[in-house]
Formats: structure tokens, C-alpha cells, sequence
């Protein structure tokens, strides 16, 4: 674990494993991490502390090679070598039914819809497979387009979409409604992609590579999104989206992290932060400059929980600001608010 703050490590690594671990993450309420390993293990661990929760996980008889959190915290996946996917319960650690099968070669990545009642599985095999959470059956026919093994896959934050990553060096994004693929392989990497992720607005995909580098694209539109991000000297494995998608973090085979900003050739669409002070004593809110930003009520400056604060990043091309006037009172200009609101 490390901080994310300042790139230290946070306590002692997480020992048990008696073989390579290839996939960690963490539950959705932050408080446990789970981690696959080649040894054909899953084993949970408490993220405060770091110590092991229960007995490792065990059923595969090959190296598993990917694991996911339902959204809900409930459950575990795994997707493994010996072809197959598992689910656990996440609290007592057994298997939950019998395993999904249908892939013909190893699983290589497995996730959960956002709304937990699917799974999606890609696999050496070509192909990616959706499946129902509930009864472990398939659901439609196999996704095929890819011409080599489907690394990793991930699901669109809206649930309508599946993204794919393949040795065959293309994206592939996949209509959940109609199961085709939807416009032409995102290409761009010379070499195999290894992992892609959906930023968590939906707007863009992020996708690292064989040729050690790190690539952004439109979701709409498919379109390569500025120039590579550039830093590893080796095959990028992993990497993530910050929740607030303005950071990409990405682990490679040169034993490094990196921390990128995601979208570092956007410029900057305003000169700087808006940072307003707390009210004075005529209620008025003020930027740097001294300029009007907003009135509070006499009501409700007590209530004040924090200084107010207005940001508009400036290398961010998602970003907007919005201000809701339904209960506004407001009028043809600042001087006339100014005397009419009444402390």
C-alpha cells in the first residue's frame, strides 16, 4: 500500500503468497484488499492493518490471474489458468456455487457490471463472455473480433459498455444491448495491451501497453486523446483511473508506479483558482481581488461549515461549474442585491 499523497509506502508489504500475485483491489468500502497469486490462491487482508483475514481461498487448480469485488461488497470473483471463474463470499470466504464455465483457454481478466448483476470474463480464447451474477449461466453468445487472447476487459460506468484489451495490440468497445462491437479497434499501441480502464465520468478510456507506454481515447468517438504518456522503460501491466479521473497511475514490469496527470496536453482554460474567503461582515463573499462572488444570509453564516470555495482546474476538460438560482435572490446587478438583501 502507499500513500497516495506523498508516493511513501504505508506499513509492510502484504506477505502470504507463495507465488507471483497478478491482481489486487480493494472493497468498495475501502476496508479490505483481496489479492490473486499464481499459487491458485485468493486471500483477503485488512487494509488498516495489513494482516490476513481468514484462510486463503482456495478451488482453482491453476494460477489465478484476476479478481473483483461485487459492487456491493458481498462477493469475489476470480478468473484463473485452469479456465474458469469463481465467485466467494466475500464474508465467510466460500465458494458460492459451482464454477462458470464456457471459456477454452485461461481467464485473464474478470469484473462485475456496476450494478452487480453480471460478470464479464476475457480469456485467452479470443473472446470475452458475459455472465448472470445470480445463476452463473452465460448470457448471449461469446463477443468475438479480437484475433488473440483478450487480457483485460472492463466495464463502461453506466453499464453500457465493455471495453477490451488484447494481444492482438487494439481496444475493442462492445454494446452491452446489442453485443456487437461498436465502430472500428481503437489502434495506436505497437505492442500487446495489457490493461484498460473507463475514467469514472465515461468520457474516456485509458489503456497501457507492450510498447511501454500509456494511451487516452474518446470513448464517443474512438479517437486517440493527445500523444502517449511516456515514463516506463517496460511493459505497462496496470492502470487506473483517481475516482476524480484526474489522475493516471500505472505499475509496470520496470518495478515502478507512476503518477500522471491524465490529461496534461489540455490548456488551460482559465488563468487561475477561484478561491473565495469566508463571508464579512456584510455577508459578501469575495474572490482574491476583492471582486463579489456571493452573499450569505446573517441565518446562515453561522452554519457555515467551511471557507467557501469556487475551483475551476485548469487542466481539466470535463470540468464545469454550475450555480442553481431556484431559491435565489438575485437581481439586475450586484449593487441591487446589495440593498435589497437584508441581514
Amino acid at each position: 500500500m502507499w500513500s497516495a499523497e506523498t508516493g511513501s509506502a504505508v506499513g509492510n508489504p502484504l506477505e502470504g503468497h507463495t507465488d507471483s500475485v497478478s491482481s489486487v483491489a480493494y472493497s468498495p468500502n475501502g476496508q479490505y484488499i483481496i489479492s490473486g497469486s499464481f499459487n491458485k490462491t485468493i486471500r483477503i487482508w485488512s487494509a488498516e492493518t495489513g494482516s490476513a483475514v481468514s484462510k486463503p481461498l482456495e478451488g482453482h487448480i491453476r494460477g489465478v490471474r484476476s479478481v473483483a469485488y461485487s459492487p456491493d461488497g458481498k462477493y469475489i470473483i476470480s478468473g484463473s489458468e485452469d479456465k474458469k471463474i469463481r465467485i466467494w463470499n466475500a464474508e465467510t470466504g466460500s465458494a458460492v456455487g459451482k464454477p462458470l464455465e464456457g471459456h477454452t483457454d485461461w481467464v485473464w481478466s474478470v469484473a462485475y457490471s456496476p450494478d452487480g448483476q453480471y460478470i464479464i470474463s476475457g480469456s485467452e480464447d479470443n473472446t470475452i463472455r458475459i455472465w448472470n451474477a445470480e445463476t452463473g449461466s452465460a448470457v448471449g453468445e461469446p463477443l468475438e473480433g479480437h484475433t488473440r487472447g483478450v487480457w483485460s476487459v472492463a466495464y463502461s460506468p453506466d453499464g453500457q459498455y465493455i471495453i477490451s484489451g488484447s494481444f492482438d495490440k487494439t481496444i475493442r468497445i462492445w454494446s452491452i444491448e446489442t453485443g456487437s462491437a461498436v465502430g472500428r479497434p481503437l489502434e495506436g499501441h505497437t505492442g500487446i495491451v495489457y490493461s484498460v480502464a473507463y475514467s469514472p465520468d465515461g468520457q474516456y478510456i485509458i489503456s497501457g501497453s507492450d510498447d511501454n507506454t500509456i494511451r487516452i481515447w474518446n470513448a464517443e468517438t474512438g479517437s486517440a486523446f493527445g500523444k502517449p504518456l511516456e515514463g516506463h522503460n517496460r511493459l505497462v501491466a496496470s492502470i487506473a483511473h483517481s475516482p476524480d479521473a484526474g489522475h493516471t497511475i500505472s505499475g509496470s514490469s520496470d518495478v515502478a508506479i507512476h503518477l500522471y496527470d491524465s490529461f496534461p496536453q489540455i490548456p488551460p482554460r482559465f488563468t487561475s483558482y477561484i478561491e473565495a474567503q469566508w463571508p464579512d461582515k456584510d455577508g459578501w463573499v469575495r474572490d482574491p481581488g476583492g471582486g463579489l462572488l456571493y452573499w450569505v444570509p446573517h441565518d446562515c453564516r453561522a452554519g457555515l461549515h467551511s471557507p467557501a470555495l469556487l475551483t475551476i482546474p485548469p487542466t481539466s476538460p470535463v470540468r464545469s461549474v454550475s450555480l442553481h438560482f431556484d431559491e435565489f435572490t438575485f437581481g439586475k446587478s450586484w449593487a441591487q442585491i446589495s440593498n435589497t438583501a437584508q441581514p
